[in-house]
């Protein structure tokens, strides 16, 4: 289990790494990341293991498509949190879920707080779910270029933190 650990942390390294340096998540790494952790999950645990792993992936990742649909999360954040899902399998996914929230939501208030990324953006998703009576169109058009650094979180490393610490916990 050591071995697949060091394993899990390396993929969530080198996820981090291209995240940080070319905001994107290349599928090769995903989708070949969720592959082999569903592999990984048949030859441990045998079909059932399998069909969990694979039901916990679908499950983390439809955690993330709302934030998807309304433009806060990439894609490669929906896949990677796919592949965290079959890491974890079924039994780790209310943590995985749970840790990578508070993950993300305290890199936010970090990087918020330090100025490293604009609030606007921010503002705006939170508009868009509570208040009924916001204008998404006219919202969105006030909203700063995605090619803009300051718009962008770097959400792998909340997931890595929530994939690691969840995987970590139930090796304990």
């Amino acid at each position: 289990m050591t071995a697949l650990l060091v394993v899990y942390c390396l993929w969530c390294a080198v996820l981090c790494g291209y995240d940080l340096n070319i905001r994107r998540l290349p599928n090769v790494l995903t989708l070949g990341g969720a592959f082999g952790f569903l592999l990984v999950q048949y030859l441990l645990y045998g079909a059932p293991g399998l069909v969990a792993a694979f039901a916990a992936a679908s499950v983390a990742g439809l955690f993330l498509v709302l934030p998807w649909l309304m433009r806060a999360a990439g894609g490669g954040d929906v896949k990677m949190m796919f592949a965290a899902g079959a890491a974890v399998g079924w039994g780790g996914l209310l943590d995985l879920l749970i840790l990578t929230s508070l993950a993300g939501m305290v890199m936010a208030i970090t990087l918020l707080a330090a100025g490293a990324v604009s609030s606007v953006r921010v503002s705006h998703f939170i508009q868009s779910i509570l208040n009924p009576w916001y204008d998404r169109k006219a919202g969105s058009a006030t909203l700063p270029s995605r090619v803009d650094e300051r718009v962008r979180m770097p959400f792998s490393m909340a997931i890595a933190i929530g994939m690691m610490t969840t995987l970590w916990v139930g090796v304990m």
